[in-house]
């Protein structure tokens, strides 16, 4: 594939994500994660699971990590041909959704469209979660640092960096 192809690739298939990318881009991850992992083979399962990681940790918008992935593949002109096919289209529609509901403040359709919506956006944080785990989760231990951050997320009030120090320990002991 020639650096062009590589950048018209990238250009549409993030593109077409941004479309899909109801809650954040990271909704998108499992889609990443096929197409530039399983499919192309321009990343490998831990060097997608580290840039996302690094990119979550890193101070600022939380969309960075798509544009490491493009940087990764094909230089900086990766790094932004991947960043204008996530942000651009989503960006547009967002902007159409604010101006056409604003016209028209007491309609039902923009609170209705909120809300289903929703429910769409929970299901791809948990396929996204899902990769990540696969990816990253290969002995027994880390599965069950995994499976109790989930079960302690959902039944308890602990604060999730309280859970990211406690899996932070369990690899700084070696036991994940």
């Amino acid at each position: 594939m020639s650096p062009g192809e590589i950048l018209g690739s990238l250009l549409a298939h993030f593109g077409v994500l941004s479309l899909l990318a109801i809650g954040g881009a990271s909704t998108t991850l499992p889609d990443m994660h096929r197409y530039l992992v399983e499919a192309n083979g321009w990343l490998t399962d831990a060097q997608f699971s580290a840039m996302y990681a690094i990119s979550q940790a890193a101070p600022g918008p939380n969309i960075l990590f798509v544009s490491l992935f493009g940087w990764q593949v094909a230089g900086l002109a990766g790094a932004l041909t991947s960043m204008l096919g996530i942000c651009g289209p989503s960006s547009l529609i967002a902007l159409c959704f604010e101006y056409f509901s604003g016209r028209s403040p007491h309609a039902r359709w923009p609170g209705l469209i909120r809300r289903a919506l929703a429910a769409l956006t929970i299901g791809l944080m948990f396929a996204s979660g899902w990769v990540l785990a696969r990816s990253v989760d290969l002995h027994w231990a880390a599965m069950l640092v995994t499976a109790a951050t989930v079960l302690l997320m959902l039944k308890t009030r602990v604060h999730p960096l309280v859970l990211v120090a406690i899996g932070g320990a369990a690899g700084l002991l070696g036991l994940v």
